[in-house]
């Protein structure tokens, strides 16, 4: 089993992706949420933010992966 992630730390076993529009449509979110289990079932973290969000909130998205941080 291969998935491809947007970002990986290794160090703090944190995922982070990045969801645009595509992933709104249903079988695709199904998707996400099997992958996101498998990756946790590995001992990962993973957090998800939209698109939009990283633009329009910025100090926000970088404080919720800075609070998941392990070390």
């Amino acid at each position: 089993m291969y998935f491809i992630v947007d970002f990986y730390c290794p160090r703090e076993k944190l995922i982070i992706e990045l969801d645009g529009q595509y992933h709104l449509n249903p079988d695709v979110a199904e998707y996400d949420a099997y992958r996101t289990e498998k990756l946790e079932e590995l001992g990962l973290k993973v957090i998800r933010f939209e698109n939009k969000m990283v633009f329009d909130f910025l100090p926000s998205v970088l404080k919720e992966i800075e609070d998941n941080f392990r070390t």
